[in-house]
């Protein structure tokens, strides 16, 4: 658990103590909800706390006990940190034995204190972690599509429900494994042409003397070989859809045959003289921005105009690092169903693999990772990993990559100290923190846990 992100909700009825304890926490990174009475802790304390409780044991009303009991009915895996006086020692033991995480004897180091915090609120992350998981699973088990919160993720689902029924052609954009194939299966099933065909095909995958057949078929004879005619993809997929994945592979010869299809919705196979009329919808998936010319190569700008009806983008997993846990959760269920294994709980090692990895392979490099996991093997078993980001992506990115390393560096070096990272990177204020939202890095995880040695004494 690093510090600067984990809740503590306070509880002592001596005033300057709870101040003291307060400030001495909140220096540490941690955010503090201070609560005079162990009463008002049940107001801010239910099954969904994401941080833990540390109490006095000795107050009037309520006591720390008494509050643990409390608690315990609400969440028995919320922890429960108890501050006791020396003659209080053998309840606190007592209390161990029935499930508080820990107590802490007056007076105290407050690095006894924060170590003490940094531990429970580490299980708790887990605890919490582990019943997304579990929440995802029963998503996966209803068959959602397109997991995740994320306000790009919920904006796609929403334009996919309203365009689902609409005869426009679809260009979908997103790197390689965000899942551009899904997108098109969902508007297909939720459209009304769910009931015909979705015919799925890679521009990329097929030699340019095999892709035309499969794209507009011929008759018998057409062609040396021909001897039985075929039915291409596009006539096929009438009343369907037809799915082009890596439209941007396309050679040019056929990209004019294409556009020629979309406009009249006609389509005259190879060695035929008829001219057959098709109720076609076309969509075009590519892992590029093909409406930059410096990205679109030999791609036909009239043809992008024409698929660029509405373009849908897929975010990838690095602009919504909030929705990987569930989506783990629910790759890892559908694992252990195919394995017939049972879900596995997520540890320390897997959880900061989650947070810290970039997933270049995006969503599908996510489910060989939840796999991988389901099997028992951990984030170190990476034999069958994806190539990094390093290897695989264009310049920009590996750019990109590299400065989030040296931001990094700079934070780790300077113990999660803003001012003195900027200092060495030489870089304006703003500038830096609009950088650290671009790559997701939060300056409080690299601060360091010795910031504040003080002693918090109190009434024994």
């Amino acid at each position: 658990m690093t510090e600067g992100s984990g809740l503590v909700a306070l509880v002592e009825d001596d005033a300057d103590l709870l101040h003291a304890t307060t400030q001495l926490l909140e220096l540490a990174g941690f955010s503090v909800v201070a609560l005079k009475a162990a009463e008002a802790a049940l107001g801010v304390v239910d099954a969904g706390f994401e941080g833990v409780v540390v109490s006095d044991i000795r107050m009037p009303g309520m006591n720390g006990l008494q509050l643990f009991d409390r608690i315990k009915a609400i969440d028995a895996d919320l922890p429960v940190i108890l501050v006791t006086g020396h003659g209080d020692v053998d309840l606190a033991v007592a209390a161990l034995k029935d499930g508080v995480y820990d107590f802490i004897p007056k007076p105290y180091a407050g690095e006894r204190l924060v170590e003490a915090l940094k531990r429970a609120l580490e299980k708790r992350r887990l605890v919490m972690e582990n019943r997304r998981l579990r929440e995802a699973a029963a998503l996966a088990a209803d068959g959602m599509p397109l997991i995740g919160e994320a306000p790009a993720m919920r904006r796609l689902r929403e334009t996919l429900r309203q365009i689902a029924d609409m005869d426009v052609d679809v260009l979908v954009e997103g790197e390689t494994g965000t899942g551009k194939e899904v997108v098109a299966d969902l508007l297909h099933r939720w459209g009304r042409r769910r009931a015909r065909p979705f015919v799925a095909l890679n521009c990329g995958a097929l030699p340019e003397t095999v892709i035309e057949s499969e794209l507009f078929g011929h008759e018998a004879g057409a062609f040396t070989g021909a001897q039985r005619r075929r039915i291409g993809s596009v006539e096929h997929s009438s009343g369907g859809t037809l799915f082009l994945d890596e439209i941007e592979s396309m050679p040019p010869a056929l990209q004019v045959k294409l556009l020629r299809v979309l406009e009249t919705r006609s389509l005259t196979p190879l060695g035929s003289n008829e001219t057959r009329r098709l109720d076609l919808r076309v969509v075009a998936a590519t892992k590029v921005d093909l409406g930059r010319p410096d990205q679109r190569g030999d791609f036909r700008e009239d043809l992008y105009f024409r698929l660029n009806v509405v373009t849908l983008r897929i975010p990838p997993l690095r602009e919504r690092r909030g929705d990987i846990p569930m989506l783990f959760g629910h790759f890892l269920a559908k694992a252990a169903e195919r394995f017939n294994r049972p879900v596995a709980e997520m540890n320390a090692a897997v959880s900061s693999h989650l947070q810290s990895h970039d997933w270049p392979g995006n969503v599908r490099e996510l489910v060989h990772f939840a796999d991988r996991v389901a099997l028992g093997l951990g984030p170190d078993d990476q034999a069958n990993a994806a190539p990094t980001r390093e290897s695989s992506a264009a310049l920009p990115e590996r750019v990109g990559h590299y400065e989030a390393q040296l931001i990094r560096e700079a934070l780790r070096d300077h113990g999660g100290d803003v001012r003195g990272a900027i200092d060495a990177l030489g870089v304006p204020r703003k500038t830096f923190y609009d950088k650290l939202k671009r790559y997701g890095i939060a300056a409080s995880e690299f601060r360091n846990g010795d910031q504040d040695q003080q002693v918090v004494r109190g009434r024994i």
